[in-house]
């Protein structure tokens, strides 16, 4: 399958770095896009540039979320490709000081980055799952998540962004297996050290020396390379079910 036959696609956190050049792909190849993110500014942006929708939507929220999915789907059709890459990743050790890790930071993220990404899994799933199959094998769908190397090499001060990651990872088997039936894949990409707004926003002698760490290509990863390995899981049906690494061999270090 080529990714113009899935038709529509949905792109949490579609406003700014990885999402939006996931967002900027899909369209190029012909995919009607909806971009979910809290950035209005930017989000209205990137959708005008690539002639898509922005919905506003808070991916914590089930209510905005069952809404930007009714927005999205009365403008394009029922989405065939979910990519999530809405995500935070505040920074604290789990004691500091004399003092615990605050937990509604720890839960904040664990809403945001895990419950987020579930909570559209399952309802782009259900929506997928009730549509006529796209070939003959019977694919309906594809649905990847961002995980993160931090999922396995968490470093000092990420135990709550390492724990959300892993859960993301940790799910997607099983969710691959719930949706083998309906001709739904799943997949979900670690990425490593990337050009993200986070990371723009450091000192370029910070950011090369950032990339130094990563054994080959000795810099960050590139949205578009984030983007391109999204179409290669869209485009090879054999692809499911896997978390990928995309980190230039990189391993994290304690800190």
């Amino acid at each position: 399958m080529q990714v113009k036959d899935f038709g529509a696609a949905v792109v949490t956190g579609g406003a700014s770095g990885l999402g939006a050049a996931t967002a900027r792909m899909l369209a190029a190849e012909g995919v009607k896009v909806a971009l979910f993110d809290r950035d209005r500014s930017n989000g209205e942006a990137v959708a005008a540039e690539i002639g898509g929708l922005f919905v506003e939507v808070d991916v914590t929220s089930q209510d905005s979320v069952l809404a930007g999915f009714a927005t999205a789907r009365a403008a394009h059709g029922q989405e065939r490709i979910l990519v999530n890459c809405a995500g935070i990743a505040p920074v604290a050790k789990t004691t500091s000081r004399g003092e615990p890790h605050p937990m509604d930071m720890f839960e904040k993220v664990i809403a945001v980055n895990l419950a987020g990404s579930f909570r559209c899994i399952t309802h782009a799933a259900t929506g997928m799952s009730g549509t006529d199959a796209l070939n003959g094998d019977g694919a309906r769908g594809v649905i990847i998540s961002t995980a993160s190397v931090a999922a396995f090499d968490g470093q000092i001060g990420q135990v709550a962004y390492a724990a959300s990651k892993a859960g993301i990872a940790g799910m997607t088997l099983p969710v691959a297996r719930d949706l083998s039936k309906s001709g739904i894949r799943v997949c979900t990409i670690a990425p490593g050290i990337f050009e993200t707004p986070m990371l723009l926003g450091l000192s370029q002698e910070v950011q090369d020396s950032l990339g130094q760490q990563v054994p080959f290509p000795s810099r960050l990863g590139r949205a578009t390379e984030y983007a391109q390995l999204v179409k290669a899981i869209c485009e090879n049906e054999m692809l499911n079910g896997e978390t990928i690494r995309l980190d230039g061999a990189i391993r994290m270090a304690p800190r």
